[in-house]
């Protein structure tokens, strides 16, 4: 089940960021994760199966330039392949398709994701090394709409 985030999730979705850590995600990525849950917690998403929370994706919009982005998303470790990536990712591809004003929806990923986004037509745009944590690449990709 995808379902909007509450503050009360904080934890339970850290716990399950952490379980991917140093493998997806820096250790520093935890504050950055923390501040955005406070800054963009109404377009949140708990990820859940079987009432317990397994992972969470988010989506923003920067409306002065018609851009959509999906963010932090990420699963409990044996969660990972059975389809709730896929869900998430089209549960805010269909949001921010609804705004006619969103022209273009962008990601920022790693060399270890980027391959799951090209499969919902996103193309690299620009790799930057060691951005978010050493051996963790950014990979700067793009679905126009």
């Amino acid at each position: 089940m995808i379902r909007p985030y509450t503050p009360n999730d904080t934890k339970e979705l850290v716990e399950v960021l952490t379980l991917n850590i140093p493998t997806y995600f820096d250790p520093k990525e935890i504050y950055d994760f923390k501040n955005y849950l406070t800054t963009y917690g109404s377009t949140y998403f708990t990820i859940e199966s079987d009432q317990i929370i397994i992972g969470g994706v988010g989506y923003n919009i920067l409306e002065e330039k018609n851009v959509g982005q999906i963010t932090w998303i990420f699963f409990h470790p044996d969660y990972a392949g059975k389809g709730f990536g896929k869900r998430a990712v089209t549960h805010c591809l269909s949001i921010l398709k609804s705004n006619s004003e969103i022209k273009k929806v962008t990601v920022r990923t790693s060399q270890l994701a980027y391959s799951f986004f090209e499969k919902f037509g996103f193309t690299l745009k620009r790799i930057e090394k060691d951005y978010w944590g050493l051996g963790l690449d950014l990979y700067e990709m793009e679905l126009k709409i």
